[in-house]
């Protein structure tokens, strides 16, 4: 937790960072009246919107504790050749006129971006927290995918239609994860204790690769800030099993009709690999020729400094994401080598601008339909949109991890702590300390990858999130 003599000076310190990324959570008056308007406007009924009506099938969402910007909602059915997958994405563009002041904003900010001390939303909180979102116990337009699967989590059949809904509960991942571990889970829930597990072991037959390391999250509450560093729970990686399953339904749409915009990553050059695989050796873990990178970084024991050292290095594989549209000939390369497949960004509507698009352009494709003109018209500005917005949130996620780490560290100078080395970086090494979980690089550090340290601190910023840690005598 930060002490509390260092939770003002932190407060200032991200404050700053707001102003200095110009982000700005309010909205211009003409977006939200807009959004208003269509939250007014925009029918819900089926009758009146002319859409599907799903609201007997019993939709869940799965979401950290505390979110209102609900863009999925799930029910799987067991059958007795496998299962059903409907997955619900909420309709945002129904609300949001292309070339609109809505529209617009969005382009501008491309993405929800989370800071620690609050969200700046893509679009206003009446459609993104409300009217838009799937919420429980509220008829809400959705894109519903429906995938027919076989006894192996494979889709034989897939269909998409948009069509009104209206879920039943809101689940948190700690929550959901504890009611399947004490059998008193919903259908849909249990169901997903039998998907996820197959579809980690397609991914492992195309090549796909989810690291799963634990990442630094920073939690906010009524005490002040903290930083948790814990495994993701089994039920998030079954949840985003669905996402990936629909997001490489969306490309292949995509790729069959010849329109659309994929999210790409180059496979890893054959010299990077040769040297990761010389560093397993190094660090007493070596890669076996005969088994596949998935499956290795599957194997490692995560509580081991080794480990954490070669997922560390394993990350710096995964370069080069980003996105590719094309109208006619498809990309050179569509391939997303960390998933194996190709796969496009098309289940976060409310928090991220592409999916409006590939949404539209899947739904249209699937039911035999033109693709609307202002989507073909506007798809190639899309990937200049993204890379910065991703630059942004990049910077921001960064920055504020930075100025959250030197403040818990605050007041402690002089202290010795305990750390891993993760690699070396150019004149020092990067390593993670015991407690608190801080990453930082300390410069002069002479250590092999997966060596336990000892490190006295020496100096912290909060304004610019700096810490300086040096190695013992």
């Amino acid at each position: 937790m930060v002490p509390a003599r260092a939770h003002d000076d932190l407060t200032e310190s991200l404050a700053q960072l707001r102003t200095e990324l110009d982000l700005q959570a309010g909205f211009p008056a003409e977006v939200e009246a807009e959004a208003q308007q269509a939250v007014r406007s925009v029918p819900t009924e089926p009758a009146a919107a002319q859409l599907d009506d799903l609201r007997d099938i019993e939709f869940l969402t799965i979401d950290p504790a505390g979110s209102t910007d609900l863009d999925q909602a799930l029910h799987l059915e067991r059958t007795a050749t496998g299962a059903v997958l409907q997955y619900a994405i909420a309709d945002l563009p129904a609300f949001v006129a292309p070339g609109g002041a809505v529209d617009g904003e969005a382009r501008l900010r491309g993405q929800t971006l989370y800071a620690a001390d609050g969200r700046i939303p893509l679009h206003p909180v009446a459609l993104s927290e409300d009217a838009a979102s799937l919420l429980p116990g509220r008829e809400r337009r959705a894109f519903v995918w429906r995938f027919v699967l076989d006894d192996g989590a494979r889709p034989v059949e897939t269909t998409l239609r948009r069509a009104v809904i209206r879920s039943r509960a809101q689940w948190t991942y700690v929550d959901a994860q504890a009611a399947i571990d004490t059998g008193t889970a919903p259908e849909a829930l249990r169901a997903l204790a039998w998907f996820g597990p197959l579809r980690r072991e397609r991914e492992a037959e195309r090549g796909g690769v989810s690291l799963n390391v634990p990442q630094a999250r920073i939690v906010a509450d009524d005490h002040g800030y903290r930083l948790e560093r814990e495994a993701p729970l089994a039920i998030e990686d079954w949840n985003a099993q669905a996402s990936l399953l629909t997001g490489m339904a969306a490309a292949e749409l995509m790729l069959r009709g010849g329109v659309g915009i994929l999210r790409t990553m180059p496979a890893a050059e054959p010299d990077d690999i040769t040297a990761f695989r010389a560093q397993t050796v190094a660090l007493g873990i070596p890669w076996p020729e005969d088994v596949s990178y998935g499956d290795y970084l599957r194997s490692l024991d995560r509580d081991l400094p080794a480990a954490l050292a070669i997922l560390d290095a394993a990350a710096g594989l995964f370069r080069g994401a980003g996105y590719v549209a094309f109208d006619g000939d498809p990309p050179a390369d569509p391939l997303q080598a960390a998933i194996g497949a190709p796969y496009a960004h098309a289940t976060a509507p409310l928090r991220r601008l592409v999916d409006r698009w590939s949404l539209v352009t899947c739904e249209a494709l699937a039911n035999g339909r033109e693709v609307p003109e202002w989507v073909r018209e506007t798809l190639p500005t899309l990937p200049k949109i993204m890379a910065r917005s991703d630059g942004v949130a990049n910077r921001l996620d960064a920055a504020t991890l930075d100025r959250v780490e030197a403040a818990l560290l605050s007041r402690h100078e002089g202290q010795v702590f305990e750390a891993v080395v993760l690699g070396r970086r150019n004149d020092g090494a990067r390593v993670q300390l015991t407690d608190p979980p801080v990453t930082a690089k300390v410069t002069g550090l002479d250590a092999a990858p997966g060596e336990t340290v000892h490190l006295r601190l020496t100096r912290t910023s909060i304004a610019t999130g700096t810490i300086v840690l040096e190695p013992t005598a």
